[in-house]
């Protein structure tokens, strides 16, 4: 087409916009009525323009018409897993991530009868051994994360030299790491935080690396594993931000720029009163994960807090992404999210408070110093007291919980499973980074006031 559209038009300009907002609003400040404030220190505006970019920004890389459907299986028994698993696929679901408890685990029966030139499988064990990862596939994915288990659990599987002998040998054989940024977001960590946590976090490895070997970080495929909320346009400029540092990351140690992000949605809103509201929460938010470039996508069930794992929380999650991909369109278009003022804004916006947060970081120590004297917990803390003060205050509001209750709501006879912290005192070498939900308290109060 040789004619541009809406040529006819005369060019707005940004100020011209403002203007006119301003004339609208009839004597009320424009900066107080219609600029709001975000966690991260971001503030929104009602309209964004072509006008607030010195230059438009590139067209991205990734593929969103690529993305896998993917279903997560606990390997308690190896024969129901395999059969759990085929059973997933018949029923949708194009990758496979299992994780693993045990070193015992047959990786041969677990995946029997699956064709891994078509099924993506990922690995996720709960311990560390480099005899293992050698059991496994070529075309697997493994999440190992050493880092990620000392945040989690306060302790490395061993100690620290151990940890990162046994795992630097992992990341020879599979010229991969990974790298669990879902823990800082489920646990209250504002997406600023989120990002440079994750950035940090990863640089611990590469250099680490580096010094050992600088050869041995070339050409080495990260994976991140993400959550994400249901601030919409948010978490679609966090994921497309995460990519841009990734990016910058590789390049100052020369390794591969590509990234495999592997996102799930958050725990951090899903509720036990109103559950079914929660089936609402993590489609939009596997449409932020679509929309933001995720390579893989693995749904959380509805009941998942409170039931075991059955295979009607499961089919439901699974024809989430189906019914997203299969008759949304959710897989035609790639990149669907580039050129828009917005999206585009907050990505900037957000990759540069990362940025600025990493290198704070990297001059006081690092992330693993930080960890050490409790300044990434107490950061954590701070960003999750602010978050459940709106919850409390009805600033943020979850459906069903703290906003249109229905009190009649009994769920003290559903749980299968125990919905909140579970804290159990033993010796750590840091302060343990614990997932909490935000309604947990009030879910508590409502439980003991049942019939």
């Amino acid at each position: 087409m040789s004619k541009s559209l809406f040529s006819e038009f005369n060019k707005v300009s940004a100020k011209q916009w403002k203007q006119k907002i301003q004339y609208d609003l009839q004597g009320a400040n424009y900066n107080d009525t219609l600029i709001w404030k975000s966690n991260e220190g971001i503030d929104v505006k009602p309209f964004y323009h072509a006008d607030d970019f010195v230059a438009l920004p590139e067209i991205s890389n990734t593929k969103a018409s690529k993305w896998n459907i993917c279903q997560s299986i606990y390997v308690a028994d190896v024969e129901k897993s395999n059969l759990n698993a085929i059973h997933s696929i018949e029923g949708g679901a194009e990758s496979i991530l299992f994780i693993i408890p045990s070193e015992d685990i047959s990786v041969k029966n677990v995946i029997k009868n699956i064709d891994l030139n078509h099924i993506q499988i990922h690995f996720k064990p709960l311990f560390l051994s480099e005899a293992f990862i050698k059991k496994l596939p070529e075309k697997a994915k493994i999440h190992t994360d050493i880092i990620g288990n000392l945040t989690k659990t306060g302790n490395f599987f061993k100690n620290l030299n151990h940890d990162f002998q046994e795992f630097g040998n992992i990341v020879k054989t599979t010229k991969s790491f990974s790298v669990d940024m879902a823990l800082y977001q489920n646990t209250g960590a504002n997406m600023v935080q989120q990002l440079a946590y994750g950035l940090a976090h990863a640089n611990e490895y590469l250099n680490h690396f580096e010094n050992q070997n600088k050869s041995s970080v070339e050409n080495i495929k990260a994976t991140f594993n993400v959550s994400v909320g249901t601030n919409y346009f948010f978490e679609i400029a966090k994921l497309r931000a995460l990519r841009l540092l990734w990016e910058t990351l590789a390049a100052e140690y020369n390794t591969n720029p590509n990234c495999h992000i592997f996102v799930s949605p958050s725990k951090r809103n899903k509720t036990l009163y109103d559950y079914n509201t929660n089936m609402l929460r993590t489609t939009t938010e596997c449409m932020s994960a679509v929309l933001g470039g995720a390579n893989t996508i693995c749904n959380l069930p509805y009941d998942g807090i409170y039931h075991k794992t059955n295979k009607f929380g499961e089919r439901i999650s699974r024809n989430q992404l189906l019914i997203l991909k299969h008759e949304s369109y959710f897989d035609t278009v790639n990149n669907p999210s580039d050129g828009s003022y917005y999206v585009e804004s907050l990505t900037s916006q957000l990759a540069e408070k990362a940025l600025n947060l990493f290198k704070e970081i990297e001059d006081q120590g690092g992330f693993l110093k930080q960890l050490k004297n409790g300044t990434i917990q107490r950061k954590i803390k701070e960003s999750a007291s602010k978050e459940l003060e709106q919850f409390n205050n009805e600033e943020e509001i979850l459906v069903g919980t703290n906003k249109y209750v229905n009190p009649n709501d009994q769920m003290k006879g559903e749980l299968e499973l125990y919905p909140f912290l579970k804290t159990n005192l033993r010796k750590t070498l840091i302060e343990p980074i614990l997932e909490k939900r935000l309604t947990e308290n009030l879910e508590q109060k409502r439980l003991k006031n049942e019939d």
